[in-house]
């Protein structure tokens, strides 16, 4: 039983190497593959991100996000045609809501992306939301790394739109990109949210619509307005807000795209000269925490655990145990024993 073990391990670090290896160099069936592996959390997944992730670190990672109807697809479909006009490779991944059948991604923005489905340095994602937080899906941040690693430039995550928690995406990005479209209300529904908060650009997409400069014009003086101090002591402890730059584009015809490519280079140059800042350190904790978070949930479900968690459940429910000290015995439970590694268990290993 050991050895069959052994060898489903072996046999997955070998696929899971040459995978990697075949991405780095150009393979594209390759990449999309262990994107795949990356997406289901498998062990081949796991391992192909281990050997490509200190080969990462040179995209420039932006966040797309807005409320739905605000024209993101459109507009994603729009800077790729310009960037690829400067002869830069680009990335997508577009984080769908999930079919409520199969689990996986709907697929809309492929569909609206086909134009760039044949050119070799484009290259379009789907990924399924499945119910994460935010619709942001917790392996996006894992796989723009592989994109990274394979030598994209330019990795766009465009999210579902679904509300107040679309604030993720700032998590996962370099520049987040907020959309508004005129004469929506959106703007109001972005303070509500938080949206503009996190904003570094904000872009009022559908210029050629009535109403396109004064929701840009409202957008600016709230802005205006969220950065006032009072001078008191309470709001000098408050993080300062961000002061992003407002745009107007016109998705379908192209108009205002340049100026959003520039204004994205502009972003990404200052973030160098700060060097490793803020955005990447939240990066970094959103990939750590969602691991361990993964893991924990993992090794609760594990079948050694599986009758005591149900067993300390069943207190809860009959008032016995409150939940405080009912998740205290679950952690105590789970970090008694090492929680085994995906990239040591022959799981999936012969996917």
């Amino acid at each position: 039983m050991a050895d069959a073990s052994t060898r489903a391990v072996d046999l997955a670090s070998r696929r899971a190497a040459a995978l990697a290896d075949e991405t780095v160099a150009g393979d594209r069936r390759a990449l999309a593959r262990l994107l795949t592996a990356v997406e289901n959390r498998t062990a081949i997944g796991e391992i192909g991100l281990r050997r490509l992730y200190p080969k990462a670190g040179g995209a420039h990672i932006v966040g797309i996000t807005g409320p739905p109807g605000s024209g993101k697809s459109t507009l994603v479909a729009a800077l790729i045609a310009e960037l690829r006009v400067a002869g830069r490779t680009v990335a997508v991944i577009a984080v769908d809501p999930s079919s409520p059948i199969t689990g996986g991604a709907l697929l809309g923005d492929r569909v609206r992306m086909q134009a760039h489905a044949t050119d070799g340095d484009v290259f379009i994602r789907s990924m399924a939301a499945r119910g994460h937080a935010g619709g942001l899906a917790s392996t996006s941040t894992a796989a723009a790394a592989v994109l990274d690693a394979a030598g994209f430039e330019l990795i766009l995550i465009e999210t579902v739109g679904t509300g107040q928690s679309e604030v993720e995406v700032a998590a996962a990005a370099d520049t987040t990109v907020v959309l508004e479209a005129p004469e929506m209300g959106d703007e109001v529904q972005a303070i509500k949210a938080g949206l503009l908060e996190v904003a570094d650009l904000v872009v009022v997409n559908k210029g050629d619509r009535p109403g396109a400069q004064r929701t840009a014009s409202q957008l600016r003086a709230m802005l205006v307005a969220g950065a006032g101090r009072d001078g008191s002591a309470s709001d000098r402890t408050r993080p300062r807000p961000k002061r992003p730059e407002v745009m107007i584009t016109t998705a379908t015809t192209g108009e205002g795209v340049p100026e959003l490519v520039a204004a994205l280079d502009r972003h990404r140059a200052a973030g160098l000269r700060a060097g490793v800042g803020t955005a990447r350190l939240a990066r970094a904790e959103v990939q750590v925490w969602a691991i361990v978070m993964d893991r924990m949930r993992a090794r609760l479900d594990d079948s050694s655990l599986r009758e005591a968690a149900a067993a300390t459940l069943g207190e809860v429910a009959d008032h016995r145990l409150d939940p405080y000290a009912a998740a205290d015995r679950l952690l105590d439970e789970i970090t008694e024993r090492p929680v085994p590694s995906p990239a040591k268990s022959p799981l999936d290993a012969n996917r």
